[in-house]
């Protein structure tokens, strides 16, 4: 085979692979539902100490599902559910402290919940997110359920392993835990606590 020929079909290999690329970025993109990968997924917070540090945490164990329209953002949706229990500040006194009923309650309380009831497409405002969508929904916590509203950046997807679709969002809001009925120790211990959610899900 001469060296005209090779070139052909390495040119044409080549615009099959473009050609098949650009197919599955188009599938990827369109509607779908998602499961969201504890795996690759956190959620994290933090609160004031006295007024001049902030302490960090996080929670363990994180599920939920996600359905996304890149065309129609307004048909999207999401449910993220979290244990209570998981919470984690890398201390066992203080996370047992967190877990009693000066605070999260979590035998009664087992769980924290956000449900969306609005996307919306908004302008990306963080370094590296192709886009940016204003969500508002139900943020349950401690038995009360609360409407909040937040920004969730990226929107980017990758398949690994092979067929698995996945798309990945980031996003934090913030609240006061009085207005969810925790108000122990307000003044040592602040009011406002800073959530951050990353989340990877898989389409199913």
């Amino acid at each position: 085979m001469g060296r005209s020929q090779w070139s052909r079909l390495a040119a044409a290999a080549g615009l099959a692979a473009v050609l098949s690329a650009a197919g599955w970025i188009a599938a990827a993109e369109g509607p779908g539902s998602y499961a969201i990968d504890p795996a690759h997924s956190s959620a994290t917070f933090q609160i004031e100490h006295l007024g001049i540090s902030w302490v960090a945490g996080r929670f363990n164990e994180i599920s939920g599902k996600a359905a996304f329209d890149r065309d129609n953002p307004a048909a999207s949706s999401c449910e993220v559910v979290i244990k209570a229990t998981s919470i984690d500040t890398a201390i066992e006194k203080r996370d047992a402290h967190l877990r009693s009923e000066d605070f999260l309650s979590v035998k009664e309380f087992p769980e924290i919940v956000f449900k969306s009831t609005a996307v919306k497409k908004v302008a990306a405002a963080q370094p590296g997110a192709d886009t940016a969508y204003e969500v508002t929904g139900d943020f349950t916590l401690h038995g009360v359920t609360k409407p909040v509203t937040l920004v969730l950046h990226g929107g980017k997807e990758a398949e690994f392993p092979e067929g698995a679709h996945r798309i990945g969002f980031f996003g934090e809001f913030a609240i006061k835990r009085s207005d969810f009925g925790m108000a122990k120790m307000l003044g040592p211990v602040g009011d406002v606590v800073r959530i951050t959610v990353s989340a990877e899900a898989i389409r199913k």
